[in-house]
């Protein structure tokens, strides 16, 4: 009996599960979202909710349990430097799971695990590259080299 075991075992033993995880987990923090199968992404997101909680409030102390969990000190420092902030006025729900249909290979039903916001980011900074381009066609007063 099963009776109070929380959570999926995704056909893993503990290690393999908990280093599936932490993988995933690093990832969402570095990409800002991730394609997987649905379970995965089920799993993945309270320990990455946990994190960006732990982010928002920055001590050493939180610094050392994040580090111990995530699998790069890029990601520790991006946790803590720019998501962390993002999320400081925002009480939970970091995070959504976006159903995108079956994978064509095995017929695993897939998701996209993403930061809330993470699409204004992103356009935000197209946005700054394509005017850094114009200005620089402005003042170099080459047109632009055309294929």
């Amino acid at each position: 009996m099963r009776h109070r075991k929380a959570g999926a075992k995704l056909k893993r033993n503990v290690s393999a599960r908990r280093a599936l995880l932490r993988g995933l987990v690093t990832s969402v923090v570095l990409e800002e979202r991730i394609t997987t199968t649905v379970p995965k992404a089920k799993a993945a997101k309270p320990l990455l909710e946990r994190m960006i909680t732990l982010a928002k409030e920055d001590t050493p102390h939180t610094r050392q349990q994040a580090s111990e969990f995530l699998l790069t000190p890029a990601s520790v420092e991006k946790l803590f430097d720019k998501i962390g902030p993002r999320f400081n006025q925002r009480s939970g729900g970091y995070s959504r799971i976006v159903k995108l249909g079956v994978r064509k290979g095995d017929g695993a039903e897939t998701a996209k695990l993403e930061l809330v916001g993470s699409e204004l980011v992103k356009r935000a900074a197209e946005r700054a590259a394509r005017r850094e381009e114009r200005l620089k066609e402005q003042q170099g007063g080459e047109p632009p080299a055309e294929n």
